[in-house]
C-alpha cells in the first residue's frame, strides 16, 4: 500500500483548483439510469469512490467512457440488465445503495447487498427502505441482501425521522418516476442534494422545494438523459482552507462556491483567521492574534461533520481552549488517538473533544481510519515539526482528488511512496 512522507513546517501559499464534488457527483451518476440515452457529466472527479459507482452501473447495463484528463463521463443506458447489486461491488461504499431508487422506479425490483463504507458508526437504511415502503414497495432482508419489489412505485407523503441525505437523495430518484405526487418531509438541505434535484429537473422532472426540509416531487412518465456540470467540493474545499490555516499560510481556492462553506468560514473568523470571498473563490490568511472556539456539527446549513476531524487538527494548534461536539456520527473520533501521538492535548468526554492548543505539534508514525479522520491526519503532518508518515492513504483516495499534486502546488513538502508494509 502506498504511503504519505510529510515533511512539515512549511507555510503553504499560493491557489487551488477546487474539483467537482463527490457526495453531489455519486447519486448523480446513478440517476442517470433514469433515462435511456447519452448523459454527459462534466467536472467529475477521478476518485476511488467514483471509479466504484462507475462499476456499479456498468453491471447494470450502462456504458461508460470516464475522460479523467478533462473529468468529463459520459454514460450510455439503453436498458436495465441487472436488478442485483452484489457484496463485491458495495463492500466500500454506502452510496451504492442509492441504486435502489432508480432501480425500483424503472425495474421494480432492487437487490442490494447492505453496503460498507467508513467505519464511522450505524449510519442505518432504514430510513431508505421506510420511504420505500411508503412509496409502495415491499422490503426484506436476506442474506445480506436488500430485496425490495413493487410493481409501480407511488406517491405519498413521508417524514423521515431523522435528517439523512442518502436517504433524501434515494427517495428523490424513486419518487420523479412514479405515480403521483410525492412529499418529503425533514429533507436533508445540503447543497448535493440540490444538485441532484437540478440534475433531475434537467432530466424533465417536476421538482419543487430543493434546498428546504420539505420536497415535492410529481411523478412524470419518463426521463430524458441531459448535459450537466457537477457542483464544487465544499468538503474539499474546506480541507484546504484548514490546510492553509493550520500551516499560518495564505491560500485562495478556486472554482468554489464561498456559501456552501459558510459555515466553516464563519468558525475560521472566529478563531482569528482573515477571510475574503468572491463569486467563485475564496481566500484565507493568517493575523498575528488567533484564539479557540466552540464547534458543533449539524446538518447543512450547520458546521459539516465531514469537516470535524480536519477543524480538530487546527483546534489543537490555536491557543487556547476550543471544544468540538459532533452530533451527526457516534463514532467520529477514530483520530484523535493518531493526533495524540503527533503532541495534540485532547479530552474526550462523550461525543464532546476538549482541545487545549499547543505551540506545535511533532512527528510520528500515524494511520488513517477513515476518509475525513485521513484529511485531518494530513492537516496535522503539514504542521508537525518533523516528518510524518502516514499509513493507509488509500482512505483519502475515495475522497481527494490529486490531493499530492495540490498540496506540493500550494509548497507543501509531501511525497506518496508507493509500496510498503500496510
Amino acid at each position: 500500500m502506498d504511503y504519505y512522507i510529510i515533511r512539515g513546517g512549511k507555510k503553504l501559499s499560493g491557489e487551488v483548483t477546487i474539483s467537482g464534488a463527490k457526495n453531489a457527483a455519486l447519486p448523480i451518476i446513478v440517476a442517470s439510469l433514469l433515462a435511456d440515452g447519452e448523459t454527459v457529466l462534466k467536472n467529475v472527479p477521478d476518485l476511488m469512490d467514483i471509479r466504484t459507482i462507475i462499476k456499479v452501473i456498468e453491471f447494470l447495463g450502462a456504458g461508460t467512457e470516464f475522460n479523467k484528463q478533462d473529468n468529463i463521463l459520459k454514460i450510455r443506458v439503453n436498458k436495465i440488465k441487472n436488478n442485483e447489486v452484489p457484496y463485491e461491488l458495495v463492500k466500500t461504499m454506502r452510496a451504492s445503495v442509492y441504486v435502489m431508487g432508480p432501480l425500483l422506479a424503472r425495474t421494480g425490483e432492487a437487490d442490494v447487498s447492505l453496503p460498507g463504507g467508513c467505519a464511522i458508526g450505524e449510519r442505518p437504511v432504514d430510513i431508505h427502505l421506510s420511504g420505500f415502503e411508503a412509496l409502495g414497495a415491499s422490503i426484506n432482508l436476506e442474506h445480506g441482501y436488500i430485496k425490495a419489489r413493487v410493481k409501480k412505485l407511488g406517491g405519498n407523503t413521508f417524514a423521515m425521522k431523522k435528517v439523512s441525505v442518502g436517504a433524501t437523495v434515494n427517495l428523490l430518484m424513486g419518487a420523479v418516476l412514479a405515480k403521483g405526487k410525492t412529499i418529503l418531509e425533514n429533507c436533508a438541505m445540503e447543497p448535493d442534494v440540490v444538485d441532484l434535484g437540478n440534475f433531475l429537473i434537467k432530466m424533465g422532472a417536476d421538482i419543487k422545494g430543493l434546498g428546504t426540509d420539505r420536497i415535492e416531487v410529481e411523478g412524470v412518465k419518463k426521463l430524458v438523459p441531459a448535459t450537466y456540470d457537477i457542483m464544487p467540493d465544499r468538503i474539499e474545499a474546506g480541507t484546504y482552507l484548514i490546510a492553509g490555516a493550520i500551516t499560518r499560510g495564505a491560500v485562495m481556492l478556486k472554482n468554489t462556491a464561498p456559501e456552501h462553506v459558510q459555515a466553516l468560514m464563519e468558525t475560521l473568523a472566529q478563531m482569528g483567521f482573515t477571510l475574503d470571498s468572491g463569486k467563485d473563490w475564496v481566500s484565507i490568511k493568517t493575523p498575528k492574534k488567533l484564539q479557540g472556539t466552540i464547534i458543533k456539527t449539524l446538518p447543512y446549513p450547520g458546521f459539516p461533520t465531514d469537516l470535524q476531524a480536519p477543524i480538530m487538527s487546527l483546534a489543537t494548534t490555536v491557543p487556547g481552549i476550543s471544544t468540538v461536539t459532533e452530533t451527526i456520527f457516534e463514532n467520529r473520533f477514530t483520530h484523535v488517538p493518531e493526533l495524540r501521538r503527533m503532541g495534540a492535548d485532547i479530552t474526550i468526554e462523550g461525543n464532546v473533544a476538549i482541545i487545549r492548543g499547543v505551540k506545535s505539534l511533532s512527528s510520528a508514525p500515524v494511520m488513517m481510519s477513515d476518509l475525513r479522520a485521513g484529511a485531518a491526519l494530513v492537516i496535522a503532518a503539514l504542521q508537525a515539526k518533523g516528518t510524518t508518515e502516514i499509513r493507509r492513504i488509500y482512505h483519502a483516495d475515495r475522497g481527494y482528488e490529486k490531493m499530492t499534486e495540490k498540496l506540493i502546488a500550494l509548497g507543501a513538502n509531501i511525497k506518496r511512496v508507493p509500496g510498503g508494509n500496510p
